[in-house]
């Protein structure tokens, strides 16, 4: 599966320009002129993802981004095809919000939907995941086939290659510098306050 989503990225390396890329295409939540911008670079079927999005991300949109302090942006990294299309499912919404909390949901249900090789399977179980989330099925089908949103997402995950170096995931920059602290959210914090 990793093969596959390597020989894609590829592909679209060679073929579609990275001018396509576009701000809008990338899921943010918070005050648009927010002092603080922090950008994760993150995979769905990375279990160090969830783990920071369980952890950390409740806390930073209950003490800085819900106060209008920081703007946080998911930028999607996807390293197989099982994350790409669970991106996929992310985009089925115009609602910001409603897109976060499936987000949140795939990372809590990670162990159950990121499992085996089969992506039908996958994508059944990520389907069930979104109409418990109130994303209808029809909608989903048709994310997950969708050709315009693998290139979106695809060409984002190459702009964040040669824009940003990510090397590994989550990647987390701060108004444009590098996080280079641990996971943890009393050292992100300090970084944001100093920055406030």
């Amino acid at each position: 599966m990793k093969k596959i989503i390597s020989q894609l990225i590829l592909i679209y390396l060679f073929i579609i320009p990275i001018s396509l890329i576009s701000a809008e295409t990338v899921l943010k939540i918070g005050k648009s002129d927010a002092k603080v911008t922090i950008k994760v670079f993150s995979s769905l079927t990375c279990p160090h993802c969830a783990k920071f999005h369980e952890n950390i991300f409740s806390r930073l949109k209950s003490e800085y981004i819900d106060a209008g302090k920081v703007t946080f942006e998911h930028h999607s990294f996807p390293l197989d095809l099982a994350a790409l299309n669970a991106e996929k499912l992310i985009r089925c919404s115009s609602s910001v919000e409603k897109n976060f909390d499936l987000l949140a949901k795939l990372y809590e249900k990670q162990k159950d939907w990121a499992i085996g090789s089969d992506i039908n399977v996958i994508n059944k179980l990520l389907i069930k995941i979104g109409l418990e989330n109130n994303f209808e099925e029809s909608a989903m089908n048709k994310c997950i086939t969708d050709d315009k949103i693998q290139e979106i997402i695809l060409n984002e995950r190459i702009d964040a290659q040669k824009k940003y170096k990510i090397s590994s995931t989550p990647t987390i920059y701060i108004n444009d510098k590098k996080y280079e602290g641990g996971p943890k959210y009393k050292s992100l914090k300090k970084q944001i306050d100093k920055l406030l």
